[in-house]
């Protein structure tokens, strides 16, 4: 029997693949640690275990976390016959709903998700470093990755140090273990110096990438503190961690490519600006020399004790020509002045009466004069008692004349009206004040009177209060004065 048993188990082995993909509907499901189904169509059964590795991979991708009876998926696995039951069985490594696969509608529900928190916007990516000090490389020791990076660096930069956090890329703990050591380097990286991240590995499967479509592995990339650039399988791969990230790079060799400066074209960048800057340098020098010789061939900086020569000589003709001004307004000023004083004594009284008197003796002479040529030889005793009457006569009339004409001016004059009672009010200018509104509150004003004068300035303007007689009604009592002035003596 035994026999028989291996022969049918080498058969087997022999004319199936090593793996087979199977397309059915689920039924008579069992969860017993491991799953227990059967896979049928419309004409045939295939008996299926999951163990229990398997079976929690496959919960991720399947709605409820398990297949259900009348579910049409799609499972990849081996054919193997067991001996002990004599029951040839399909042993699942995959499963998947019909469809859109499982790991797809995953991947594009997260893909949603994190898309309406941000976590995939441009605007908010930071840019690379473009002298780093120190990498940090978050992958495999024993990875590929890891040796394509160290030679890249090495060939472009020597200078940019790598510091590596090895961690699993592939199976349960992976996302566990690589969002833990980015956690780690964001949160010390001032101390370590280090100004870059760089999450890597090769390729592979979809489900060997899936560690990097999870949602906590991609929330601490969005929270790293620090620039982080993933390079995930092949070109053609896409995962979470990538979209999320700062940069996304095809391979790990590319991202070196983009996280390290080229050493040979900086050197050559160096060099070019090291031309330039000196070309520039010399540029200048040479301008400001021929500048400088040719200030030093002006007259002026020469010899700039001649500027302060001409300054000297310059303000000395100010001062002769103000000195001059001076003089000559002073000696305008004084003979305006002597003019007005000889207006002013020409009409004063004792002047008029002094040229009167004059005139009068001029006249007495003349008359004098002609009397005796009147005469001629006539008694000079008599026409000369006669000439003193007549003489006398006039003097008489001429000073009564005088008198009158003195009488009638100081009847008329400011002074005679000012010792009367009345008063004269003058302005600051010492024009005559006539109304109430040719002055203004603060104006100061000079009051003269018969035997001096007050001053006092206009601290108000309204109606003028009653005084104790009765001041400020009309005649009669009825009637309000018109508006006066308040003054205060000063």
């Amino acid at each position: 029997m035994s026999g028989l048993a291996d022969r049918l188990d080498a058969a087997l082995r022999s004319g199936i693949p090593p793996k087979v993909r199977v397309v059915g509907e689920v039924s008579n499901y069992t969860d017993r640690t491991h799953w227990y189904f059967d896979l049928k169509d419309a004409s045939a059964v295939v008996n299926c275990v999951m163990f229990a590795g398997a079976a929690r991979k496959a919960g991720a991708v399947l709605s409820g976390g398990r297949p259900c009876h009348g579910m049409q998926v799609v499972v990849t696995g081996r054919i193997e016959y067991y001996t002990k039951g004599g029951r040839v069985s399909l042993l699942v490594e995959r499963i998947e709903p019909v469809g859109e696969g499982a790991l797809d509608a995953a991947f594009r529900r997260l893909c949603e998700e994190l898309r309406g928190l941000g976590y995939f916007a441009v605007e908010r990516k930071r840019r690379l470093p473009v002298y780093p000090r120190k990498i940090a490389v978050v992958t495999s020791r024993t990875g590929a990755a890891l040796q394509d990076v160290l030679n890249t660096v090495g060939r472009r930069c020597p200078a940019v140090g790598i510091v590596l956090a090895d961690v699993r890329v592939q199976g349960e703990s992976a996302a566990r273990e690589v969002g833990a050591a980015i956690a780690y380097v964001g949160e010390h990286h001032e101390r370590l110096g280090i100004d870059a991240i760089l999450v890597t590995r090769g390729g592979g499967s979809k489900e060997d990438l899936w560690a990097f479509n999870d949602r906590e592995l991609a929330e601490t990339i969005f929270l790293c503190p620090i620039p982080l650039v993933a390079a995930i399988g092949h070109e053609t791969d896409t995962t979470i961690a990538e979209l999320v990230a700062d940069e996304r790079c095809a391979t790990p060799t590319q991202a070196a490519m983009r996280l390290t400066p080229d050493v040979v074209e900086v050197l050559r960048q160096v060099e070019s600006m090291n031309r330039r800057m000196s070309s520039l340098v010399m540029g200048r020098l040479t301008r400001e020399t021929q500048r400088l010789a040719m200030l030093s061939r002006h007259p002026v900086l020469g010899n700039p004790g001649r500027l302060v020569r001409l300054a000297e000589e310059r303000l000395w003709g100010l001062r002769r020509r103000i000195r001059s001004a001076a003089v000559e307004l002073f000696a305008e000023k004084r003979r305006r002045l002597e003019r007005l004083g000889a207006r002013l004594e020409g009409i004063r009284p004792t002047a008029l009466h002094a040229f009167a008197g004059q005139r009068l003796e001029e006249l007495r002479v003349r008359l004098h004069a002609a009397a005796k040529a009147r005469v001629g030889g006539a008694n000079p005793e008599a026409w000369r008692s006669r000439l003193n009457r007549a003489m006398t006569v006039l003097g008489l009339r001429t000073r009564a004349r005088i008198d009158s004409l003195e009488r009638e001016l100081g009847a008329v004059s400011p002074e005679r009206v000012l010792g009367r009672g009345y008063s004269i009010t003058l302005d600051e200018q010492g024009r005559a004040v006539r109304r109430v509104n040719e002055v203004s509150v603060g104006e100061r004003l000079t009051t003269r009177l018969s035997d001096g004068s007050i001053r006092s300035v206009v601290i108000r303007n309204g109606e003028a209060a009653a005084g104790p007689a009765g001041r400020g009604k009309g005649k009669g009592g009825g009637g309000e004065s018109p508006p006066q002035l308040d003054l205060f003596g000063m």
